[in-house]
């Protein structure tokens, strides 16, 4: 019984083994090859399981999803000579297995090391003939564009990739020469900042000068008016005086020297020296009080 037993187990694991060197499975997401003696005899195995013979048939599965390559910092030279640090990547994916496989043997740090080089020398010839505004805002839309198409027509046919889309992430100056354009900034601000404050001055100046003017100019006409109606009462004053007292000239007389005198006399410690027969002291003297 025990023996039985054992060779049920011998016989199931020797299944389980033949199975699993006989059938393979590719996913959806998968891409693969079937090798017949190391040469590709299906280049686009469908999803599924699958049989094969083992030492006749190998499988490679490589993914058939979007990749990404995130590619190191490079320096590149414009059209204007100068030198920026670009970081960009690329999305990739395998288009032709079989060639991708052949020029490749399957192994994807190989293919992202071939495509990292081509991206390298587009984005070199890309950056060599636009100038440093051209690549950062002007044409930068244009310039991934012309490198992915030019990108695919090449690496599809050596290495049996589609490149989906290159894109910068990043574009600086090398920090000797970001230092001197960072001062050449710095100075170019400055002076602006200093003709601005020139300017905002002299314009204040001019401001506060109309204003001085405005405020004489206002005070004068203020005065002058002030002046002429105040002349104008007064000439209004004395002709309601001169007619109202015309009609009694002894008694506007009268009251004249009765203010002359409360004037005169508002003190006790006054002084005045005057003749007895003065005009002043006319309505004083009892015998011509009216």
């Amino acid at each position: 019984m025990k023996n039985s037993s054992n060779l049920s187990l011998f016989a199931i694991a020797l299944v389980v083994l033949a199975a699993y060197n006989c059938l393979y499975v590719v996913r959806e997401i998968d891409k693969a090859v079937l090798l017949t003696f190391g040469e590709v005899t299906n280049s686009d195995v469908v999803p599924g399981l699958h049989f094969k013979i083992p030492g006749v048939h190998a499988v490679r599965i490589f993914d058939g999803r979007i990749q990404t390559l995130d590619a190191d910092t490079e320096s590149y030279l414009t059209a204007e000579k100068n030198y920026l640090e670009v970081d960009s990547y690329a999305k990739w994916r395998i288009s032709n297995t079989a060639r991708f496989y052949t020029s490749t043997s399957g192994d994807k740090s190989t293919a992202e090391n071939l495509l990292a080089q081509r991206i390298n020398n587009g984005l070199r010839n890309q950056f060599g003939v636009r100038t440093v505004h051209e690549v950062v805002s002007g044409q930068r839309d244009l310039l991934m564009t012309d490198l992915t198409a030019n990108l695919n027509s090449m690496v599809q046919e050596e290495l049996g990739i589609e490149v989906i889309d290159v894109r910068v992430k990043k574009i600086d100056l090398p920090p000797l020469v970001s230092d001197s354009v960072f001062k050449r900034m710095n100075t170019s601000r400055q002076e602006e900042a200093q003709e601005l404050r020139s300017t905002g001055e002299e314009v204040a100046e001019g401001i506060r000068a109309d204003a001085d003017r405005q405020q004489i100019v206002i005070e004068a006409e203020a005065y002058r008016d002030a002046e002429q109606i105040r002349g104008e009462g007064d000439a209004l004053a004395a002709a309601i005086y001169a007619s109202a007292f015309s009609k009694d000239p002894e008694f506007y007389e009268f009251t004249r020297s009765l203010s002359a005198y409360r004037e005169t006399f508002r003190d006790n410690g006054d002084l005045l020296l005057l003749s007895p027969d003065s005009e002043f002291f006319k309505y004083l003297k009892s015998s011509n009080l009216p």
